[in-house]
């Protein structure tokens, strides 16, 4: 068994006043689970991983791996494997002898870690490099002899800190989709830290959003995109951003950029109960499109249209004026309108509008 928990867990950095770098997270990882931590920089996501390989002290709470409590345990004695952003290759030594490293401080046996050296440099492509140095590989043949190293040890659970951020935009792409399917392959259990929603969106089988320390939402990448649990969820995930404006409560719901906005009726209640006299409404940017004569609609005054091909993202401003809000609408290749006109937008779909209570970022629409 290989879960792993955080038991309001927390990492406390001296000062005036002290720095909560993780503050008092719970969380659980089943076993077998990818999960993913995500976050700006400075939202404790490498901290809470190092904390649980035993790199950073536990100041308040516990984590748990396989049901033990491992707070106070050294990292050699937590059955974890670390992949690092660097890869923390040996120079001097052969592709197969960075492997097998560990398992001859192990004493395991010389033809035993032949074997599984072979037997892993086959899984993930590296048997041609198996008598090279790492100076002679690509960025994209290195981070896979340090995965390597990690699968030689058969830990409980896998660690990996931003192991793809040094690979070019098209190595990433297909080294994450590598790492993805070995991971379902071998079944361990994997926290991986990054501050790419991208790759959290892609790998996760959940994902956890962190946010100056504090767990701002855990749920599978599906459910973190359709509903959102806060308003800084909502602007992280996603590119481009969900568009986020404050606007004044009506009887019936809100306005965007001057066009009546009606919210259901379980809204405005929790609304209410909240006392909110203002929301933050979010919509994101595939849920505008063009409007037809006669639709409800408000003016974008277009700043520039970037064409992606089969896409289109419209950036400009609500209403005319210079200093209106930013916003974005996705919308076909083919219909990208000028820079400094303004166009007619409206709302795809009522329910694809979210909202939320702008003093707590908290959804009202639960």
């Amino acid at each position: 068994m290989a879960e792993v928990a955080y038991r309001a867990a927390s990492r406390v950095y001296p000062g005036e006043p002290p720095v909560r770098a993780v503050d008092q997270l719970e969380l659980d990882v089943v076993d077998g689970e990818f999960l993913v931590l995500v976050g700006p920089s400075g939202s404790g996501k490498s901290t809470a991983l190092r904390m649980l390989a035993g790199l950073e002290e536990v100041d308040e709470g516990a984590v748990e791996i396989g049901g033990r409590d491992v707070t106070d345990l050294e990292p050699k004695d937590r059955d974890i494997a670390m992949v690092f952003q660097n890869y923390a290759l040996y120079p001097h030594m052969t592709v197969a002898d960075n492997m097998g490293f560990a398992l001859r401080l192990q004493r395991v046996p010389k033809t035993e870690i032949a074997r599984r050296v072979r037997e892993t440099a086959g899984m993930l492509e590296l048997t041609p490099y198996l008598d090279r140095r790492p100076k002679a590989l690509s960025g994209g043949q290195r981070q896979r002899v340090a995965m390597g190293r990690a699968i030689m040890r058969e830990p409980a659970v896998f660690l990996m800190d931003e192991p793809l951020s040094n690979l070019d935009a098209k190595l990433r792409v297909e080294t994450r989709a590598n790492i993805a399917g070995l991971q379902r392959r071998l079944g361990t259990t994997t926290v991986y830290v990054t501050h790419d929603q991208v790759e959290a969106m892609t790998m996760g089988h959940r994902v956890a959003v962190l946010r100056d320390g504090l767990l701002e939402q855990c749920a599978p990448p599906r459910e973190l995109y359709d509903r959102p649990a806060t308003a800084f969820v909502a602007g992280f995930i996603g590119s481009p951003a969900m568009n986020l404006r404050t606007a004044a409560l009506t009887a019936d719901g809100t306005d965007l950029g001057g066009m009546p906005l009606p919210l259901p009726r379980a809204t405005l209640a929790a609304a209410d109960a909240a006392g909110c006299s203002e929301v933050t409404v979010g919509i994101r940017p595939e849920a505008l499109r063009p409007a037809v004569d006669g639709e409800p609609a408000f003016d974008l005054m277009v700043d520039l249209a970037e064409e992606l091909g089969s896409d289109t993202f419209v950036h400009g401003r609500l209403g005319t004026a210079a200093d209106g809000q930013r916003c974005v609408m996705r919308t076909d290749g083919a219909s990208a309108p000028a820079a400094g006109r303004a166009v007619r937008v409206t709302v795809r779909d009522p329910r694809a509008v979210h909202v939320f209570d702008p003093a707590t970022g908290r959804r009202l629409d639960t």
